[in-house]
């Protein structure tokens, strides 16, 4: 099959099984409806790796061993045990009491029991499956059935070359997780960062080895494109990266766990779902490389007494309990090895806010020489309320690093407007192209020094600028301060004739708007309005 085809046939299935949860329309909360989509997907992602690896087994002369765990776990396959198997159309010789029967009356029952049995006997599922899901949703059997049936259609053989069954499934995994955050609007946003942002950030950080950290990872997007980036970078592969992450929401903590097993991406979540600010799961870590989308703006993280003297805030103002902003600044700050690099997603609020303390935290950053680069991206980007954002880039320290081929940076600031950039992918909103993407990043790179190229200022987009002149701003960071106005192309033409004919279409454009609006008075004085 043409690779054309394949990707045509894939996108036509993929719309079928989301066309597939409009059966949950009325059964069920539409913020539950992901819940179920994504929970059938792994129980069927888990049983189709499983059966892969146990007809491996059986061809290398192992069928003693088909059913012990080892024999899987070994090679980072989850094993499914007897009865909790999603038999599918390619395995129908299989003995039927090792499969879910998918009798409706009792299916969620059933489907219950296999998500508990398989989180059981992973250790690193622990936390991620749902417990009596199914059967506390109240979904009819036949129901059930039916998207379970449409989840059928998900034919693994439809890949391109090399893909595997994880390949698969994880674009399947992705591609849902998307659908749901637009189609959920302004609560989509809270636990999936859009893919542009993601891939601008991965691009930015070259995350190839290391310690990798989110402390609000949402679904786990940051993780999944940072293993995509080093698996698209000969020689590297993500045994060079270790994974750490947090997150607050339980049922999100969930999705996040499985998108990275669907993934096949091993990653340490913590014990379980916790506040970052409150309970940090990981104390000690130092990390090479630290992404995320912490919450905009967010309101009462803590209470007057609390936090006050934590050790994140140690040579800082403490963080005002009424924006969380520089709270998220600081722990990520206080995250980052010594050469480490983080980036993150922040309102435009965050970059001139003189609140409390977040004027002066913001010059205490700048002081220190943490503040790598900002970037001023478009609006209309997220799945959320279509607030303003950027990105801030920071480091503990800026000095030359011949191994990582980084300049001595010291005491600079790259600023990057990239507000004009983007185009409309629907009514309201906007995505960043693969050319924005590759600008932004390459402008980036060659300022840092591990580009291709070699910086210069660019009128209206970007600008190095020194520390003190962002003093000499008060320390604000909006870019568009610095970066100038973009130059104009001189089209010829006088100036002075160029007012006259400006003035002239002026005045004929309010002589027509004078004419247009006594007409409209005349035709409402007709039918007895006066104005």
């Amino acid at each position: 099959m043409a690779k054309q085809e394949v990707t045509e046939e894939k996108n036509n299935f993929e719309k079928e099984l989301w066309a597939s949860a409009d059966q949950l329309r009325g059964a069920i909360e539409p913020s539950e409806y992901k819940h179920v989509i994504l929970n059938l997907i792994f129980l069927k992602f888990a049983s189709e790796l499983f059966y892969r690896h146990y007809n491996k087994l059986k061809e290398q002369g192992l069928s003693d061993f088909l059913d012990l765990k080892e024999f899987y776990t070994k090679d980072n396959v989850f094993y499914v045990p007897k009865g909790s198997r999603w038999l599918s159309e390619e395995h129908k010789d299989y003995n039927t009491k090792d499969n879910i029967t998918w009798v409706e009356d009792g299916l969620a029952i059933q489907i219950d029991a296999a998500l508990k049995s398989i989180e059981k006997e992973n250790d690193v599922l622990k936390g991620a499956l749902p417990t009596n899901y199914f059967s506390r949703l109240g979904l009819t059997g036949r129901t059930l059935k039916s998207i379970c049936d449409g989840l059928n259609k998900i034919n693994t053989k439809l890949q391109d070359d090399g893909a595997s069954v994880v390949d698969v499934f994880g674009k399947i995994y992705q591609y849902f997780l998307s659908s749901f955050a637009t189609s959920e609007g302004k609560r989509g946003g809270e636990f999936y960062t859009p893919e542009c942002i993601v891939s601008l950030l991965v691009q930015c950080l070259k995350p190839l080895d290391g310690k990798v950290y989110d402390p609000c990872c949402g679904s786990g997007g940051m993780f999944v494109q940072s293993v995509e980036f080093i698996r698209n970078h000969q020689g590297k592969t993500e045994k060079n990266l270790s994974i750490y992450a947090q997150e607050y929401t339980q049922t999100t903590y969930r999705l996040a766990k499985m998108n990275l097993a669907v993934h096949g991406i091993r990653a340490n979540f913590g014990d379980t779902n916790a506040n970052t600010f409150f309970k940090d799961q990981h104390k000690n870590l130092k990390a090479d490389y630290i992404l995320a989308n912490p919450p905009f703006n967010q309101k009462k993280w803590r209470k007057d007494d609390e936090l006050t003297d934590d050790h994140r805030w140690t040579g800082f103002d403490t963080p005002a309990p009424n924006n969380a902003n520089s709270a998220w600044i600081l722990h990520m700050l206080s995250k980052l090895s010594e050469a480490g690099t983080c980036g993150f997603v922040m309102a435009n609020g965050s970059m001139s806010s003189m609140t409390s303390t977040d004027g002066s935290i913001r010059k205490q950053l700048v002081e220190n020489d943490h503040i790598e680069c900002m970037i001023a991206l478009p609006g209309q980007l997220f799945y959320t309320v279509q607030i303003p954002v950027c990105i801030w880039i920071m480091s503990k320290n800026k000095k030359a690093d011949k191994k990582k081929g980084y300049r001595a940076r010291e005491n600079k600031v790259l600023f990057i407007d990239a507000r004009n950039m983007g185009t409309m992918i629907s009514r309201v909103q906007k995505e960043l192209t693969a050319e924005d993407l590759k600008k932004i990043s390459s402008t980036f790179h060659n300022w840092r020094g591990d580009g291709d190229g070699e910086y210069e200022d660019i009128a209206g987009f970007c600008k190095s600028a020194t520390t003190e002149e962002v003093k000499g701003h008060d320390c604000v960071l909006t870019p568009g301060r610095y970066v100038g106005a973009e130059e104009v192309e001189n089209d010829g033409e006088p100036f002075e004739e160029k007012m006259e004919r400006l003035t002239e279409a002026l005045s004929s454009q309010l002589a027509e708007q004078a004419r247009l609006a006594e007409q409209t008075r005349s035709l409402l004085k007709g039918i007895g309005y006066e104005i």
